[in-house]
Order: C-alpha cells, then sequence, then structure tokens
C-alpha cells in the first residue's frame, strides 16, 4: 500500500527518499498512528513532504490514492458508527412536502432540541421528522431538508439551510499567483493609489539633474529623489468555504491583483462572518487564530478596510451569541464589526452574488445595513464604486 503512494508521489513531484519511507514505515510500526486514517494523514505528511508549498499536491495525492478508507478504519474503532452519519439515500421532496417541515422556531429552541435529542437517543435511526440521522426531516443529521437545522456528518452543503455545522472543514487558501482575468481588475485597483515619495533618495532624477546641470554652466549636479511607490494601506479581510467556493476563481482574481497593486497589504480569512479572530492561514485556521482586537490595535485607522463575501448565512451567525456555524462565539458577529467599522471608518463590502438576489437574502440585508450601504457588487462597476467611497 505504502509502495504505491510512493510512487504517486514521485510521479507528481514530490520526489520522497527511500530514507523518508523507511521512517513512515518505523514509525507505523511503532504505532505512532494507530488506526486512525487522520493520525496516519498527518505522520505521512510530516514523514514524506520536505516543503510546505507542496502540501496541497500531498492532500490531492493522498486523498486519489485512500479515498473511501476513512470509513473502514472508523467503523472498526468508534463506538457510534460512521455509517449512521453517512448518506443512505438521497432525499427527494417536492415544494408542497418542504412547506409543511416547520422551523423549531429560534435559535435557542434549536440548541435545546438538540440537547434533548443526544440525551434520549440511544439507537441507529434513517428518515423520519426527530431523531438524529440521515436522509430525513428532522432538524438534526445529514443528507435530509430542513429549513432550519443543525448539519452533522454530511460533506458539504446542499440545501445552505444548516444553522449551525458540526463538521471541521479543511479550506485551501486563495492562489495569489492567480494572473488570467485580473487585467481589468489591476486598472481598477489602480484607482485607490495615492502615490507618495519617502525616504532616502536613492532614484535619479533626470529632468531636475538635466535643469540643475544647465542652470550650472554644465558642470554636472547630479539630483536624487527617494522612490515612488504606493502609499495606500489595505486590509482585506476574505470569506472562504461554504457558498464561497462558487466563487473561489473571482476572489482568487482579486487577491492576485490586490498582491501585485498594493505595497501595503495585510489580509485574513473569515468564514461566513467576522468574530473575535481571523487567519492568515488556511491549513492552519484551528490552531493559528489572530485576534480581531490585536488586528485593530497592530493596524492603524489609515487603512483602508475590504471584505470580500456572500454574507449569504443564517441570520444568526450575525445577531445571536453562539450562531457562528463552527464555534461558540461569546459575541454576536455584528457587535464585532462594528468594532471593526469605528476602527476603520473606510470600508467597503464587496459582494460576488448578483445584486439582484440581496434583497431576498436576509443575512445579506442585515450585512448591508450594518455596513451603512457600503456594499458592492463584486463586478468591475461595482469595484470602481466601492474604490471611490474608499477616497
Amino acid at each position: 500500500m505504502l509502495t504505491k503512494i510512493f510512487f504517486m508521489l514521485k510521479d507528481g513531484g514530490m520526489k520522497p527518499s527511500i530514507t523518508e519511507l523507511l521512517t513512515l514505515l518505523e514509525a507505523m510500526k511503532l504505532g505512532v498512528a494507530g488506526q486512525s486514517v487522520d493520525d496516519f494523514y498527518y505522520l505521512a505528511r510530516t514523514c514524506l513532504v520536505k516543503d510546505e508549498s507542496k502540501f496541497d499536491r500531498f492532500d490531492r495525492i493522498f486523498a486519489a490514492h485512500f479515498h473511501g478508507l476513512d470509513l473502514a478504519f472508523r467503523d472498526l474503532v468508534e463506538d457510534l458508527p460512521e455509517d449512521w452519519l453517512r448518506k443512505q439515500a438521497e432525499l427527494l421532496l417536492s415544494e408542497e412536502e418542504r412547506a409543511q417541515i416547520e422551523a423549531m422556531g429560534g435559535f435557542e429552541a434549536l440548541m435545546e432540541a438538540l440537547r434533548e435529542r443526544l440525551e434520549d437517543q440511544d439507537g441507529r435511526h434513517e428518515g423520519g421528522n426527530k431523531w438524529i440521522g440521515t436522509a430525513g426531516t428532522s432538524p438534526f443529521g445529514a443528507y435530509g431538508y430542513n429549513p432550519e437545522g443543525v448539519r452533522i456528518g454530511q460533506q458539504g452543503s446542499r440545501h445552505r439551510r444548516a444553522t449551525k455545522v458540526w463538521d471541521r472543514r479543511e479550506y485551501r487558501n486563495l492562489d495569489g499567483s492567480v494572473e488570467l482575468g485580473t487585467r481589468n481588475i489591476k486598472i481598477a485597483l489602480r484607482k485607490l493609489r495615492k502615490f507618495a515619495r519617502e525616504g532616502a533618495a536613492d532614484l535619479l532624477d533626470l529632468d531636475d539633474t538635466i535643469d540643475k546641470t544647465a542652470r550650472n554652466a554644465g558642470l554636472l549636479d547630479i539630483r536624487m529623489v527617494p522612490e515612488r511607490h504606493n502609499a495606500i494601506k489595505v486590509l482585506l479581510c476574505l470569506d472562504i468555504g461554504g457558498s464561497m467556493d462558487d466563487h473561489v476563481r473571482i476572489c482568487e482574481e482579486l487577491f492576485s491583483a490586490s498582491r501585485t497593486e498594493f505595497k501595503h497589504l495585510e489580509y485574513f480569512y473569515f468564514h461566513n462572518f467576522i468574530y473575535e479572530s481571523l487567519w492568515k492561514d488556511n491549513r492552519r485556521r484551528h490552531a493559528e487564530r489572530i485576534s480581531t482586537t490585536d488586528i485593530t490595535h497592530k493596524y492603524g485607522p489609515d487603512y483602508k478596510l475590504i471584505f470580500v463575501g456572500d454574507a449569504t448565512m443564517s441570520p444568526y451567525e450575525i445577531v445571536y451569541a453562539g450562531g457562528s456555524v463552527e464555534h461558540w462565539n461569546e459575541e454576536p458577529g455584528a457587535v464585532w464589526i462594528k468594532r471593526l467599522l469605528h476602527s476603520y471608518p473606510k470600508a467597503i463590502w464587496l459582494n460576488p452574488e448578483p445584486q439582484q438576489r440581496w434583497d431576498y437574502t436576509p443575512s445579506v440585508k442585515l450585512a448591508r445595513e450594518l455596513m451603512e450601504n457600503r456594499m458592492f457588487p463584486l463586478t468591475l462597476s461595482g469595484l470602481d464604486d466601492g474604490i471611490k467611497s474608499l477616497h
């Protein structure tokens, strides 16, 4: 098994050595990874990958080789069978049937009902409208339908209606090297530029040198000036994962263009909405977070703040403590975004969703109100309008 992935990695340009393979085999012999596929993944990556920039390539090769084995391992070692949370059948409901399914009646009621289900349920369940399971209309589980629920064990979103998600996900970083299609975005971003000359005089000013030499009876008088550079400072906050997967390409183009155009660019990632922390690397998003308060202390009010996201989520994620789909936030997202806007008065939100849909999505309307209508579509015209509001 390991010999095959070893050669797959070599064919993929990873260049692992025989010594590294033997190290992996020795670690497995000592039981370092146990019977967990996750533990084996991290062990194999540690032993076989020398360059962190190759992690994404390793992930793709690892997934291609070991696809489907996760279930086989977990069924052997977990008390709660993984196939409880696997899709048994796609649930297809008519519009009339969906209309009959009522929401739980609020965030607190939803969380309280989930606690009761966890205490009472002691067996496997498929279908139905109450217990935690698969392919039903219960607000708890996977691969079913409910207008307001907690998604548990499902791979990816289907109806995009979950109020909370109990699946840990990893998101790849936006690729800052993307160049295709970024030309027009770069041209639009240049309107935000504010050039200044600061620092040591280390650049030859040819025109002034000629003028001063001529005025000095032909004696050479060299004139130097500081290098001309873009003095605009930008904080770029990018929504990643979930419904934003539909907009990865345009966000990569914007990210790539921004890194080219702005000398003073700081970027951070978030998921759905702003809370008490953000992160720089999606591979370490659970381990290495940066306090939002620390960001406001480190970067001054002269920075321009730009959010990029579709603002499409449950309204609970904005207005409730604990509303985040991924963790328990002590304070609502609305509180945190107001703090950021207080620290950075020049701020906009760029939304990749078509503008005609905004009024039909409650969370977009909420985010737009919090931004004081400084939300613009992520189009060239919307980018132009947004940049004008930042001046």
